[in-house]
């Protein structure tokens, strides 16, 4: 269930998404949910997980990633009939969360960082994880001297797990510019990690 123009839908359980995601491309999944909006779990299944993880990220709960992100999907139904497929379905959506990331930090303190969140992966070995541990903590420092604008294509690419073409409209750069941006960006980072080593 989800709500769609203040009501709550229930969201068909007869459709069974893996089935609908295999045999359709995104487009047509676009086209079904537009046209009803029962037919937006397949939509919903593949986006959710990251839009919650952008959120997590940026704010630091659970409680309100799941709020904002509930927003999001809510402004995706309410669109998508006015919504025109042109291969950019992750730039529209991602523009939708970055809006209201942007209007939930104009309304409360500022963002956590995105080194601030730790990942739930504990490893048995203490040793490893004690080194892995030190390690996080220096790029986390890393990170956390980067411009904005850097430290959002990390969680674009890395948090939210977007392609470099997924990314690029909504930076308006080209996928290509994308790419080297990021791979220059994570050189950087690499050997700021290893000047400290030494």
């Amino acid at each position: 269930m989800f709500p769609y123009n203040g009501v709550l839908l229930v969201v068909d359980p007869e459709v069974n998404s893996d089935q609908v995601l295999s045999g359709l491309d995104e487009s047509e999944l676009i086209r079904m949910a537009a046209e009803d909006p029962a037919q937006f779990k397949p939509l919903y299944e593949k986006w959710m997980p990251p839009v919650y993880r952008y959120f997590y990220h940026r704010v630091g709960s659970v409680q309100e990633a799941e709020e904002l992100t509930s927003q999001v999907f809510l402004a995706v139904c309410e669109g998508l009939p006015r919504y025109r497929h042109r291969g950019y379905f992750a730039a529209w959506l991602f523009s939708i969360a970055r809006r209201r990331a942007a209007e939930y930090f104009r309304k409360r303190p500022s963002p956590v960082p995105l080194e601030a969140v730790d990942p739930a992966d504990p490893e048995p070995d203490l040793l490893a994880q004690a080194a892995r541990e030190e390690d996080i903590r220096r790029l986390r420092e890393l990170i956390r001297a980067l411009p904005e604008k850097d430290q959002e294509l990390i969680r674009l690419r890395f948090v939210s797990g977007l392609t470099y073409g997924e990314i690029a409209p909504l930076i308006r750069r080209n996928k290509e510019a994308v790419r080297k941006r990021l791979s220059r960006l994570l050189v950087r980072l690499q050997n700021q990690l290893e000047e400290k080593d030494e």
